[in-house]
């Protein structure tokens, strides 16, 4: 078992509130949890992690690299008309993007508005796979250009309401992100998001239970996809790294919040990279992004917190190499919609250089999904886990947005 908690950690154990919101503020009625730390009791040790994952979860980029009808599908044209209607009908109605849902026509709720009656049980399916499989699917053939942004936003959120639902992205309220180069300094990694830039995304998993990225435009150079395999990680480091992952599983871990924090919160959490769900059988999942474990110099040079141990610091390089040894590779044309699970699945991105003006800057548009537990998400050990919004960055009240573009 993990450390037990000092008393000065005792917050982290006050449950999370599931008190009644405003629809004048969140439209949908639901506001986003946001990060908090674990339950630092509900942590297992490394000897009772497993010694080897299998099952439908595990993958290897070699089964899927020249075999694209495993995890592509092209939309059809009956689906493309669905999900059009649906958009134009929401379109027409004069709602708030940020109050979109899906419609369940086996239970009816008042002021659902986004349905897709024929295609809603393959995207059930799509659903399950996700969480319960290979973890990853890409779309082709949204046809964002014909649609303009505002439709394909809406197009966009109301189909990921049938995966999940959406939560807040930053400290601004985003739930529809934009990756897109803003001219941001890369190297202030303790105030910058990487998203922003145009620099490397190592591999990481975002702070939802699924990740959304549909492509309005390419870069001229680079901006490219990797996807690899958690399970598959973990194998690799237990047969060749068995002190890596033992080191990856410690809670000993500080992840930067970079000022997106609530009142009275904490501006780092203390976390793992590894757990084990907390329930019989439980899965291996991981929480990692590398930016924001050596972004909090701020704190450990005044003592705070401690520095990376070299232990650490040695365990965040073989993990990045073993994900890349290991990864799938894949670029995202203008019109594809990548989801992939945060859960069994990191993610990354090559560095990329911007067409010059007048041409668009590579510009793709970002969902966070979550799932909680009560509807089939996996077992996390945080007190949000049967919130509808769980996790994502929410600060005070402040309000969902849905902009068209970057701010």
């Amino acid at each position: 078992m993990a450390p037990a908690l000092t008393s000065d950690d005792t917050p982290s154990n006050v449950p999370i509130s599931k008190s009644h919101v405003s629809r004048n503020i969140f439209p949908d009625g639901i506001k986003t949890s946001g990060q908090h730390p674990p339950i630092y009791d509900e942590l297992r040790g490394y000897d009772d992690f497993p010694d080897l994952i299998d099952g439908p979860t595990l993958w290897k980029s070699e089964d899927y690299r020249e075999n694209p009808e495993r995890w592509v599908h092209p939309f059809s044209l009956q689906e493309i008309e669905e999900i059009s209607a649906a958009a134009d009908s929401f379109r027409a109605a004069g709602l708030p993007l940020t109050g979109v849902t899906k419609v369940l026509e086996s239970t009816r709720i008042r002021g659902d508005n986004f349905s897709l009656p024929r295609l809603s049980s393959f995207l059930a399916s799509i659903r399950n796979e996700l969480l319960n499989g290979k973890g990853f699917i890409l779309f082709k053939g949204f046809p964002v250009e014909a649609w303009g942004n505002e439709k394909s936003a809406i197009a966009y959120m109301g189909l990921g309401t049938y995966l999940g639902y959406f939560i807040s992205q930053n400290g601004k309220g985003h739930v529809l992100g934009h990756v897109k180069d803003l001219g941001e300094d890369a190297k202030r990694i303790d105030k910058v998001r990487i998203y922003r830039t145009n620099a490397r995304q190592y591999f990481h998993a975002d702070p939802s239970d699924i990740v959304g990225l549909l492509c309005i435009a390419r870069a001229l150079e680079g901006g490219e996809s990797d996807i690899t395999s958690v399970h598959n990680v973990y194998n690799t480091l237990r047969a060749e790294r068995p002190d890596v992952l033992k080191t990856l599983t410690e809670p000993n871990w500080y992840f930067d919040r970079k000022g997106e924090v609530s009142q009275g919160e904490e501006p780092y959490i203390r976390d793992s990279v590894f757990y084990l769900e907390p329930k019989e059988n439980g899965r291996v999942y991981c929480k990692w992004d590398p930016y924001y474990v050596r972004s909090l110099e701020r704190f450990s040079s005044k003592g705070i917190i401690p520095p990376l141990s070299p232990a650490q610091i040695e365990a965040a390089d073989v993990l990045e190499a073993t994900c890349k040894r290991l990864s799938l590779h894949m670029i995202l044309e203008v019109g594809d919609i990548q989801f992939v699970s945060n859960a069994q699945v990191l993610h990354a991105r090559t560095e990329y250089t911007d067409h010059a003006p007048p041409a668009p800057r590579r510009h793709l548009m970002r969902l966070w999904l979550a799932t909680p537990e009560s509807e089939g998400g996996w077992c996390l050990p945080f007190h949000d886990r049967d919130e509808k919004k769980r996790g994502g960055i929410q600060v005070d009240d402040t309000p969902p947005v849905a902009h068209l573009d970057a701010d």
